[in-house]
This record gives C-alpha cells, sequence and structure tokens, in this order.
C-alpha cells in the first residue's frame, strides 16, 4: 500500500477527517428534535467511531460495520443525511478492508 501523509501535528489527515465528520453528525443528531427507534443504536456506533478515530488509525472493517449501523438507524431521516454523507466520505479515505 501506498504511504499515509501526516499532517503538521502528526496525524493522519483521514483521522483528522474522521472525528471531524463524527463529530458534525453527532451534533446534528443531538439536536435534531424528533425520536426515531434506532436513535441509541447511531449515538453508540458515533461513539465508538469517535473512540477509534481518538485512538488512530482505525480497523476498516469494524469502521465499515459501524458506519453500515449509523446509516442503518438514521438513514431515512434526511435532515441528516449530509452529516452521514460526510462520514460515509470520512470512512471510504480508509479504503477497502483487506481480502482474506
Amino acid at each position: 500500500m501506498g504511504q499515509t501523509r501526516v499532517t503538521g501535528s502528526g496525524e493522519d489527515p483521514r483521522v483528522t477527517e474522521l472525528r471531524t465528520a463524527v463529530s458534525r453528525l453527532r451534533r446534528e443528531l443531538a439536536g435534531h428534535p424528533g425520536e426515531f427507534p434506532d436513535r441509541g443504536i447511531a449515538e453508540d456506533e458515533l461513539a465508538a467511531l469517535n473512540a477509534m478515530a481518538v485512538g488512530g488509525v482505525p480497523e476498516i472493517p469494524r469502521l465499515r460495520r459501524s458506519l453500515l449501523l449509523i446509516a442503518g438507524a438514521i438513514g431515512s431521516v434526511s435532515a441528516l443525511a449530509a452529516a452521514l454523507r460526510d462520514v460515509r466520505v470520512a470512512v471510504d479515505l480508509f479504503g477497502e478492508p483487506p481480502r482474506g
């Protein structure tokens, strides 16, 4: 695989992008007035993504699993679509998981 660029702070820019996108979606979800059945799942998975980002370079299969759970939980809430898209784009920066 290719080399990963590092920002001036020494952090992988993909991780920075993931943290930013997760933070935005968490804020928007917290401010969303509507209740929906899987809101707790979305909040839990966003917390997991945040923990992975804070911990450094996350595991790609776990990133993708969390993204699928979040998308399934809030995918029909149109007010959160742009922030959810940003999280998907950030996860995609990590590439595909290795094939076994």
